[in-house]
């Protein structure tokens, strides 16, 4: 994965696949601890013991479709890579945590990518999943809430074409009010 985006939707997908309703995305970083957290939450099935210690092996995946499941390896590649880690909390029938860390400063550190188009294709292509993104960096916060806008929406669709294209004009206006650090 070249960039922070398609990690979180890679790791949104599992949530999805996993029945997830509510998924929680969290980028966050502080100048002082010099590291990026991407925490990923979901309220999915969850995983038992067994799979939670082998979910970092590439060959390994819950999915039949294919042999291998490279999106979490790659994650914990990417963090270790640029100084940071890997750790993942599940428990079979009450969600999973997943929260990686990476060296802000490591110039093996994912840029973010098109995070306002990975948060609203991911909104929009499940109009009945809850999605809540929480941005975060120094004084910074910015939060996307799914809810809220089909409160505003009431019967429009969030998998409208224009739906889906004024969320990423929204999420890109707010997070261009990222400070430069």
């Amino acid at each position: 994965m070249k960039d922070i985006a398609l990690h979180i939707l890679d790791i949104a997908q599992n949530s999805i696949y996993a029945g997830a309703s509510m998924v929680i995305i969290e980028l966050c970083k502080k100048s002082a601890d010099d590291l990026l957290f991407l925490k990923i939450r979901d309220n999915g099935h969850g995983m038992d013991e067994k799979t939670k210690m082998k979910i970092t092996d590439p060959y390994y995946t819950t999915r039949t479709s294919r042999n291998v499941g490279l999106g979490i390896p790659l994650l914990k590649h990417n963090a270790e890579q640029a100084g940071g880690t890997l750790k993942i909390e599940s428990v079979s029938g009450g969600g999973t945590c997943i929260t990686a860390s990476f060296g802000y400063s490591h110039f093996d550190c994912p840029p973010p990518g098109d995070i306002a188009g990975v948060i609203s294709i991911l909104a929009g292509a499940n109009p009945l999943m809850d999605l809540l993104y929480r941005h975060a960096f120094e004084d910074f916060e910015y939060v996307f809430d799914t809810r809220e806008i089909k409160e505003v929406l009431e019967d429009v669709p969030l998998s409208d074409p224009a739906v889906i294209r004024y969320m990423k004009e929204m999420i890109e206006e707010n997070l261009g009010e990222v400070p430069e650090t």
